[in-house]
This record gives C-alpha cells, sequence and structure tokens, in this order.
C-alpha cells in the first residue's frame, strides 16, 4: 500500500510521507469543518431548508477535495465559497427578492463560459484588490448585522446594537474568543471557536443543547436539481453573474497563488497543476449547482495542511475522506446557535480586507472607482452595485480626462452592462 501511494502521489519526489500527508490533511479538515454549518445557517437566510444545505454542503465538499487530490495532485482543499454564499443569501434572495432556485443556473453560467478569462485579464490588480476588500467588508458588516452587534435607526440608519441582550453578548463574546486563537495561532480555531462559544451557550441556557449527536444524512430531495432556468436570462442578472465570475475566479487564484507557491508546487515552468486544480474547481462547480449550493472554490485554508507539511493530493484526499464523518453530524450542527457562527464571516472579512493597503487611493483613475466599490458593497447591501459604480466610474474619469485609448473594451462593455443594470433594477 506505502508503495502505491508513493508512485501515485510522487511522495518521494515531492520530499514527502505518507504519514505526514495524513496529518497534514487532518490539519486542513480541522481548520476549515466550520463550512458546513455555517453554509447551512447562511443558505437557510435563503429560504432553502438547513438540514438539506449541509448534507450537500458535505456531499460537494468531499466529491470536490477528493477530486482535486486523484486529478490535480495537489495538497488543495475545496467547498463553499464563503463570500459568494453570503451575497447570493443575503443580496440577491433576501434583498433582492430573487428565488434561490435561479442559483444552479447562475453557477452553470459561470462555469461554462469563457468570459471569465476575458474579464480577468482586462481588469487591473487595484480593482481585483478593491473587489476582494469589499467583499471582505461587505461579509464582515453582513456578521456583525446577523450577530445583533449592528442594527438599524431611523435617523443614522445604523447604530450600535443592545450588548444588554444575551444572545448579541454570546456573539461579542464569540468575537473575543475567537480572536485569542487567532493571536496565538491556533490550529482550528475556525471550529474551535464555534465549539466553545456554542458549549457557553449551552451552559448558560441561550441555547438548547442538542438531543443527540449523531444520525443519518439528512436528504437533499427539496434542493437537488432545482434549477430555475428562465430566470436566469435577463438583463438584471448580468452583474450579479459578472460578479459570481470575478469573485469565484479571485477566490481560486489567489488561493492557489498563496498555498500553491508556499507548497513550491505551482512553479512558472510547472503549470500542469495549477491547470488541472482550475479543472476541477469548474467541474465541482457545477456538481455543486446540481446538488443545490453555490459556488465552489479553493479554501485558503489548504495553507494550514501545507504549513503541516503536505506536498501532495493525499493531502486532500484525506481531508475529503475525513468531511464524510460530517455528514453524520446533523444533530450537532443543528443545535449550534447562530451567534457562534457569525464571528466567523466577520474575521473572514478582515482577512479578505488585508490587501488594502495595495491600492494607491491618491492616483485618482483608481482610487475613485476602488473606493466606490468598496464602500458601496456594504452601504448598499449588494456586491452588484459596488461593482459596476466601479466600471462606469473608471471609465468616466477615462473618458473626461481624455484617455480613452487606455480603455479595455471588455471594461467598457462591463461598464454598459453595469449602466443597462442599474436602469433594469
Amino acid at each position: 500500500m506505502k508503495n502505491v501511494l508513493n508512485s501515485f502521489f510522487r511522495l518521494e519526489e515531492r520530499g514527502t510521507t505518507a504519514g505526514r500527508e495524513i496529518m497534514a490533511g487532518a490539519t486542513t479538515f480541522l481548520t476549515m469543518m466550520y463550512i458546513v454549518p455555517l453554509n447551512g445557517i447562511i443558505m437557510s437566510h435563503a429560504g432553502m431548508p438547513l438540514d438539506a444545505v449541509i448534507t450537500a454542503t458535505a456531499l460537494v465538499t468531499v466529491i470536490a477535495t477528493v477530486a482535486n487530490g486523484l486529478w490535480s495532485n495537489t495538497p488543495i482543499a475545496m467547498s463553499v465559497g464563503l463570500g459568494l454564499n453570503s451575497y447570493f443569501a443575503f443580496a440577491l434572495v433576501a434583498g433582492e427578492k430573487l428565488p434561490w432556485q435561479i442559483s444552479g443556473v447562475l453557477f452553470l453560467v459561470l462555469t461554462v463560459t469563457k468570459v471569465r478569462t476575458m474579464i480577468i485579464d482586462s481588469i487591473s490588480p487595484e480593482f481585483k484588490v478593491a473587489i476582494s476588500s469589499g467583499i471582505g467588508l461587505f461579509i464582515a458588516f453582513i456578521g456583525l448585522k446577523e450577530m445583533g452587534v449592528i442594527a438599524a435607526h431611523p435617523a443614522t440608519l445604523v447604530t450600535l446594537g443592545d450588548l444588554k441582550n444575551e444572545t448579541v453578548l454570546l456573539g461579542v463574546g464569540g468575537m473575543f474568543i475567537l480572536m485569542f486563537l487567532m493571536a496565538w495561532k491556533v490550529k482550528g480555531a475556525f471550529i474551535i471557536s464555534i465549539v466553545l462559544t456554542s458549549l457557553i451557550a449551552f451552559a448558560a441556557g441561550i441555547a438548547a443543547p442538542p438531543a443527540g449527536y449523531v444520525s443519518m444524512p439528512a436528504s437533499i430531495a427539496p434542493i437537488f436539481m432545482e434549477l430555475d432556468v428562465p430566470s436566469a436570462f435577463s438583463w438584471a442578472l448580468a452583474a450579479p453573474i459578472i460578479t459570481f465570475m470575478l469573485t469565484d475566479l479571485f477566490d481560486s487564484l489567489g488561493t492557489l497563488a498563496g498555498v500553491g507557491y508556499r507548497a513550491g508546487i505551482f512553479t512558472e515552468d510547472n503549470s500542469v497543476p495549477v491547470q488541472k486544480t482550475l479543472e476541477v474547481d469548474a467541474a465541482a462547480t457545477v456538481a455543486g449547482s446540481l446538488l443545490g449550493v453555490s459556488t465552489t472554490t479553493s479554501f485558503i485554508e489548504s495553507a494550514a495542511g501545507v504549513e503541516e507539511g503536505g506536498r501532495t493530493g493525499l493531502t486532500a484526499v484525506v481531508t475529503g475522506l475525513l468531511f464524510t464523518g460530517t455528514l453524520f453530524l446533523l444533530p450537532f450542527f443543528r443545535s449550534i446557535p447562530a451567534n457562534a457562527i457569525y464571528p466567523v464571516l466577520v474575521m473572514v472579512g478582515v482577512f479578505m480586507f488585508s490587501d488594502l493597503k495595495k491600492i494607491n487611493f491618491s492616483d485618482y483613475e483608481k482610487g475613485i472607482p476602488a473606493f466606490l466599490i468598496i464602500a458601496l458593497m456594504p452601504l448598499t447591501f449588494s456586491i452588484t452595485r459596488g461593482l459596476a459604480a466601479g466600471f462606469v466610474s473608471y471609465v468616466f474619469i477615462k473618458l473626461v480626462s481624455g484617455k480613452y485609448r487606455e480603455l479595455n473594451p471588455v471594461v467598457v462593455v462591463l461598464a454598459v452592462i453595469s449602466v443597462v443594470a442599474f436602469i433594469v433594477g
């Protein structure tokens, strides 16, 4: 068996061993296990059944991660992307009143189209950073809002929430627990903070403890193959589709650049692992849409496994196989209070906001569109509107400054689509 693993995954060639890969896979699993209950709670805000989403999330994580390990031989784990599931549930469904069944069609369109390659090549590095930072601020705002730390106010629109409320205090406590764990660089900080905060809620009587911990997986029948095809083909959804394409691509490329190069497997003369990983990412997005969940992406938590010595696809295979255990933890996941989960959203927002320093705001041609993207995403509660404002303002500044020859045709088209999307509604 050892020789088979060594031959298939090229362990010796990558300077690793089966034991090291197994430990790395377990580490990655612990750092990203939080996605199963978190995605269930987030997508339940879109009217999707919690139990079915939890099962579907676990399934797509197993399928995508094991497939990537076997096909690309990289230690990259995949699951449902946090930024896009929040955008879909809170902005498109809850905010825009779109049917959640449109999710599958959007992600099928996202995956089969080749337009995203043209878009990524046409957008400046500042735009990419602004999009990432804006989405980070947006989902952090969602986390704080859902925790009750931020509340509505008739005069100022938003204000500080009721910190005397025990549920709000639970969320604040969860934030401090998570900050403590992150400060001490504790591996698996997300899932540990969720468990500790849940235990506090159970002990304080804020939430009821689970009646049991294991059960058979819930059926995914209520969300399986639920595709609202006609609703996907409208001008109003042009901007959301672009947003999905960009965010999914940026998530994947950012993770692959950070984790892959750190592992020494994505060198300039070795592009095959990158391409194969992106192929699995695309295929997993299609599979996820059919199962009823939002788009999958490469997870930055894969870095934890890489730091443990993971260098091959065996790490990903171990991570994926361990996720099969989450299929049977439905009673525990169902009992987790929401305010034990939402601090994780805030922290993910912090991570996504960290590259903001790369934008030169004194250069108005880049700074103004970047600022509008970042500010309007949370303020309008829409990633789409923030992104559209960025495209429109960028093209406008280039035109009025006489630099229209510098405009990329793809960016002009995106700006026109953005204007149409604003007008159509």
